[in-house]
């Protein structure tokens, strides 16, 4: 189980709108279209380049509105850069905002052959993984209902199932933990560890320093989209832990 991820100069304009920018068609015509246009651009990303080796796992820090999430979905095809490239190589698991990827209006046995055959799995093998999946996401009383009717916390358990039962070899893995239980994050990160320790590759974002030091080989620092830092992942916390600090 090996893959690698290469990031070269990626950067993500995106616009800016007016804060009374109309929202429905009524309003179009009440304000006009002048407030429908930007006011103006700003790079959510700007010229970020690191490579994850194979076998390593690195945790992205940073504040709110640093980048930390568009990067997590340009490097998992979720939209695309205004410059720079990325480069995955191996079979990609991914765990982005709940919901990604599945269907609120489809049961959560269905959601999981859609979403299994979706990640490059046949219906056979997510046949094969069926009970494994359920077991892990504890949700077997659940399975028929609608994804509608679960909890985040129940939706978290679902998506991190099965994008853990497609053995993947490059595993990227958004701040979602932070809405399951003790004892689920527990179970997740003995998963991650687990996945570690075969060789697979991860990046992994989230607010929780502390979540990077336990499970990360290096960490980024993202700081208003740019790298800030990149190196070892206790290093990189604790200059982004000073930095945070009250003066």
């Amino acid at each position: 189980m090996s893959g690698t991820i290469r990031v070269e100069g990626l950067s993500k304009l995106f616009p800016r709108f007016h804060a009374d920018k109309p929202m429905t068609l009524q309003e179009v015509f009440q304000r006009g279209l002048r407030r429908m246009r930007p006011t103006d651009f700003f790079w959510a990303l700007e010229d970020v380049s690191f490579v994850v080796e194979p076998g390593r796992m690195v945790g992205v820090v940073g504040l709110n509105g640093a980048g930390k999430s568009t990067l997590l979905r340009l490097v998992a095809g979720v939209g695309r850069p205004d410059r720079g490239r990325v480069e995955l190589r191996g079979r990609v698991g991914a765990i982005l905002d709940l919901g990604v990827g599945f269907h609120p209006e489809l049961t959560g046995r269905e959601n999981v052959y859609v979403s299994g055959v979706t990640s490059g799995l046949t219906r056979a093998e997510v046949e094969e993984r069926f009970d494994e999946i359920v077991a892990f996401a504890e949700l077997a009383d659940f399975l028929d209902n609608p994804l509608r009717t679960y909890s985040s916390g129940m939706q978290l358990r679902l998506a991190f199932a099965v994008a853990s039962h497609i053995e993947p070899e490059v595993l990227l893995v958004d701040e979602v933990l932070a809405v399951g239980d003790l004892r689920f994050q527990e179970k997740c990160f003995e998963r991650l560890a687990r996945f570690k320790s075969q060789g697979c590759t991860g990046l992994l974002v989230t607010h929780a320093p502390e979540h990077v030091q336990r499970l990360c080989d290096e960490a980024l620092w993202l700081h208003e989209g740019r790298l800030a830092a990149h190196g070892p992942a206790d290093e990189v916390v604790k200059r982004y832990l000073d930095a945070m600090a009250p003066r």
